[in-house]
C-alpha cells in the first residue's frame, strides 16, 4: 500500500505541478506588468482555492470533470482517475505559484526590461533571457510551494478520484485510510515522508537563497544577455 500511495503520489504532484508552473507563471506575468478591466476579478478568482473549504473545490471540479461539464460534452471521463487527482491537486496548488511568480516578476526592475527591448530584442526574448533569470528564485520557491500543496491535496482529491488502492489512493488518502483501519505503522510512515518532502523542499529553495547572489544587473549586463 506504502509503495503504490507514494508512487501514485509523486506521479500526481509531478504533473500538477507541471500543470500549475506554467499557469502559474503566464498569470503572474500577466498580473505582474500588465493593467485590463477585470483584473482585480481575474486575480480574485484565481486565489479562491486558498479560502474555500476542499469540499467546495471538489464538487466544483465534480461538476466539471463530470458528464455535465465541458469534457462530458466532449465524452471524456476523467471522474476517479488519477489525471483527475492530479487537476485537483493543480488547482489547490495554482494559487501559490501565481503569488510566487507575481511578487517575483514585479521584483524585477521594469528598465532592465526596456533595455533590453531598446536593443532589439523580442518580448520572448527578454522574458526568457532578463525576467525569469532574476525572477528565478520566487518562481522556484512557488514550484516548491505548489508542489507541496500538490502532495498533500486530500479533499478535493477524495471527492473527484476517491480512494482506490493502487488507483487513486494518493498518500494523504491512504494516512486516513490506515488511521481509520488502525494501521498505525503505516501511517507514521507515510506521515513521515510527507513531512520529510515537505521539509527538504523548503530547506532547498532556501539554501538557493541564501547562496545567490544579491547583486542587480546593470544595463552593461543586460547588454551582455542579449
Amino acid at each position: 500500500m506504502i509503495g503504490s500511495a507514494l508512487r501514485l503520489s509523486l506521479v500526481v504532484t509531478i504533473t500538477a505541478t507541471i500543470v500549475a508552473g506554467v499557469l502559474g507563471l503566464l498569470l503572474g506575468r500577466l498580473l505582474a506588468r500588465h493593467q485590463f478591466t477585470g483584473k482585480s476579478l481575474v486575480e480574485t478568482a484565481v486565489l479562491l482555492p486558498l479560502v474555500l473549504p476542499p469540499s467546495v473545490i471538489g464538487y466544483y471540479l465534480l461538476v466539471g470533470l463530470g458528464d455535465r461539464g465541458p469534457l462530458g460534452w466532449l465524452d471524456v471521463d476523467l471522474l476517479f482517475t488519477w489525471p483527475a487527482a492530479a487537476v485537483a491537486s493543480a488547482v489547490v496548488g495554482l494559487p501559490l505559484m501565481v503569488l510566487a511568480s507575481k511578487a517575483a516578476i514585479g521584483g524585477v526592475n521594469p528598465a532592465l526590461e526596456d533595455a533590453a527591448r531598446v536593443m532589439g530584442a523580442g518580448e520572448l526574448e527578454v522574458f526568457f533571457r532578463i525576467t525569469l533569470p532574476l525572477a528565478r528564485r520566487g518562481i522556484l520557491a512557488g514550484l516548491v510551494l505548489a508542489a507541496a500543496r500538490a502532495f498533500g491535496e486530500f479533499g478535493a482529491t477524495l471527492m473527484v478520484a476517491g480512494s482506490i488502492p493502487g488507483r487513486t489512493q494518493t498518500v494523504p488518502l491512504a494516512i486516513y485510510d490506515a488511521v481509520q483501519a488502525g494501521r498505525t505503522a503505516d501511517a507514521n510512515t507515510l506521515v513521515l515522508l510527507t513531512t520529510v518532502f515537505a521539509f527538504a523542499g523548503l530547506l532547498a529553495v532556501r539554501l538557493l537563497e541564501q547562496q545567490a547572489g544579491r547583486r542587480t544587473p546593470t544595463p552593461a549586463a543586460v547588454d551582455d544577455a542579449t
